[in-house]
């Protein structure tokens, strides 16, 4: 009769194991999972308390705490959840069962905070994840008579079956969150081809504080002079008192990882920051714990990092957040990079358009109308005074109409850069005109507001008046060209007229001045003084 006793007993655990177990495969959230392992231990052994801490990381204490059988106002009153020391530490430092018939006695249960519950027996086994120890389930008992080794092996089974759900558990969380990181990546390029750069960086902050479960991040960048960091874009809190901040770049967490490329993961209250004294700026601002520093790796740099964090307490970033995190973050980057060239793109092509109506205007109207002014002139000289005075003016309107057009010309050729030399050379062309008696010709080669800086453009400028006063002074001319050349480590300036040439001019103070300006500059000026005509050629370094 004992026998068979025994028999009901241990088939009767095995249902209850196999019960237990059924209640936990197939479950696919983690948290689920984690809750229902408790649950189900409970039930097998007849527990009263029971409980699952998560190993962190580093082995360094419990990451989470899961519990059952407690009194809500009594773990209210205990206040914060154990961190994984004394005897729940102990199977952190050596994962091996431990069944106590009594923890009172045990040396290692010491320490229970005021208004614990008082507790007797007590079993610990650890759950693995292939060999990996994921943490520990811990169950307690005021039943005199405790555990007894059956009910260890049972919970040792329950553990392993644990192991295995959770890492389901964990590889479906994982794909859902893949899928969930691509599909946003894919959403923000699509966004990224109609928004400014500005709001894009808003929005890369904003998708990874949401998909990474964050408190705060912030899109840190280095200014031109490479010597401070900048926040163009924060998300979360403190987000008002971040945004726009800036500071010295040497010896920070984001110095190393725009220095390196790779990124930095952490807890601010528990790990040393990498590179001994580097610093973490959103730490001075934002009580974060867990962070990690991702870089914005484009093309051909890295552009920025993104500094992610939770508060402290919170849980740490796993290697699949920064994996999943980095993948987004570069694929943002170069979205930011295509962006950018989309819209140099377009303006380069209305800077060509522009540059079209520009070579049109000059080409074809402007010498039509050149053309029909000489006609009118031609016309005027075979009429009597009266008429030929009327004719006049309608010359001088058409010459205004020139200037007016030629201002047009230059307002719609591109001048983005500083030295502003097309400019500067038609104020001279205009200045001189008067002297002149007639418009003379102006054209440019090459890009030459590109090569100018402000210095060069007073050279040239300097050049273009000197040649031109001359022509006026001296030549007695009918017409004149100024042409401008710019290439890659050169700037040219020729002045050319249909006069007599210079002569003997005495005092030549204005072209030594020109001369020396070239001499300067690795240049040279030289001059063909043979009549009909007169050519000044003037050449400099850019470089």
């Amino acid at each position: 009769m004992e026998g068979a006793q025994v028999e009901d007993e241990a088939a009767s655990r095995l249902r209850g194991l196999l019960r237990a177990q059924g209640t936990i495969i197939g479950v696919l959230d983690l948290q689920t999972v984690l809750l229902r392992v408790v649950e189900a231990a409970c039930e097998l052994v007849g527990a009263p308390y029971g409980a699952l801490g998560v190993v962190a990381p580093d082995a360094s204490g419990l990451e989470q705490f899961i519990h059952v059988g407690m009194d809500p106002d009594d773990v209210a009153r205990i206040g914060h959840l154990p961190e994984g020391k004394g005897l729940l530490g102990a199977l952190i430092e050596d994962p091996r069962p431990i069944r106590l018939e009594d923890l009172r006695d045990d040396p290692r249960s010491a320490g229970f905070p005021e208004g614990h519950p008082p507790m007797r027996g007590f079993i610990g086994v650890p759950i693995r994840v292939r060999e990996e120890v994921f943490g520990n389930l811990y169950l307690a008992t005021l039943d005199p008579r405790g555990f007894d080794a059956a009910d260890e092996e049972l919970v040792s089974s329950l553990a392993a079956t644990a192991g295995n759900a959770i890492q389901n558990a964990r590889l479906y969380d994982t794909a859902r969150r893949r899928q969930t990181w691509l599909q946003a990546s894919m959403d923000t390029t699509l966004q990224m081809l109609t928004g400014t750069p500005s709001d894009m960086l808003e929005m890369i902050g904003r998708s990874v504080r949401d998909l990474s479960d964050a408190d705060i991040v912030t899109v840190v960048q280095p200014t031109p002079d490479k010597h401070t960091l900048t926040v163009p874009a924060a998300v979360g809190v403190s987000s008002e008192e971040l945004m726009s901040s800036t500071y010295a770049i040497e010896n920070t967490v984001s110095e190393q990882v725009l220095t390196s490329g790779q990124p930095v993961v952490m807890d601010v209250t528990r790990d040393q920051l990498p590179g001994g004294r580097r610093a973490l700026y959103l730490s001075s601002v934002v009580p974060v714990g867990p962070v990690m520093v991702l870089p914005l790796v484009g093309a051909a740099t890295t552009r920025g990092v993104l500094v992610v964090g939770r508060v402290r307490g919170r849980a740490r970033f796993t290697t699949e957040d920064v994996e999943m995190a980095s993948s987004f973050a570069n694929h943002a980057s170069i979205a930011l990079e295509l962006m950018e060239a989309r819209r140099d793109q377009q303006r380069m092509l209305l800077l060509e358009d522009r540059a079209r109506i520009a070579r049109d205007l000059h080409d074809h109207v402007i010498q039509q109308l050149f053309a029909a002014g000489m006609g009118i002139q031609g016309v005027a000289a075979g009429l009597d005074e009266r008429r030929a005075d009327q004719l006049e003016d309608v010359v001088a309107r058409v010459d205004e109409a020139i200037r007016q057009i030629r201002s047009s010309i230059f307002q719609l050729t591109p001048q983005r850069f500083s030295g502003e030399l097309r400019t500067a050379v038609m104020e001279v062309v205009t200045e001189v005109t008067p002297l002149l008696g007639f418009s003379p010709e102006v054209g440019f080669n090459g890009p030459v507001d590109i090569l100018s800086d402000p210095e060069l453009t007073a050279d040239v400028a300097a050049v273009v008046r000197e040649g031109l006063t001359n022509v006026a002074r001296h030549a007695s001319a009918s017409r004149a060209q100024v042409t401008v050349t710019g290439t890659t480590g050169r700037m040219t300036v020729s002045v050319t007229d249909n006069g007599a040439g210079l002569g003997d001019t005495g005092r030549r103070s204005g072209l030594d001045n020109i001369r020396l300006r070239a001499e300067q500059r690795s240049g040279a000026l030289t001059i063909e003084d043979a009549a009909p005509g007169t050519r000044l050629t003037w050449s400099a370094s850019v470089v």
